[in-house]
């Protein structure tokens, strides 16, 4: 599969099982100021997080990583289950 349709899928699966206003894919390239290894960011962007922070977009999401708050591993799993039938579903049509 080709990295865009991948990109769009997986938008897709996380705004179908988190149901967030928007869902932010960003590209970080850099690890110590040094242009080394890719990642892809597929994050939901909730109204709560945007009121919370009084943010959206990179600013939001600079507020999200300094407010340094980590879900319990019981909720990333179930995230992870959801994202999992949700993407299953999208590959079988």
């Amino acid at each position: 599969m080709e990295l865009g349709p991948l990109l769009q899928r997986t938008s897709a699966a996380v705004h179908a099982t988190m149901n967030p206003e928007q869902v932010y894919v960003c590209l970080w390239s850099h690890a110590d100021a040094v242009p080394g290894h890719l990642h892809f960011v597929v994050q939901p962007a909730c109204r709560d997080d945007m009121i919370e922070h009084n943010a959206y977009g990179p600013v939001l999401q600079l507020a999200m990583s300094q407010a340094n708050r980590v879900p319990s591993a019981a909720a990333v799993e179930e995230v992870c289950t959801r994202l999992r039938a949700e993407l299953s579903d999208k590959e079988a049509h």
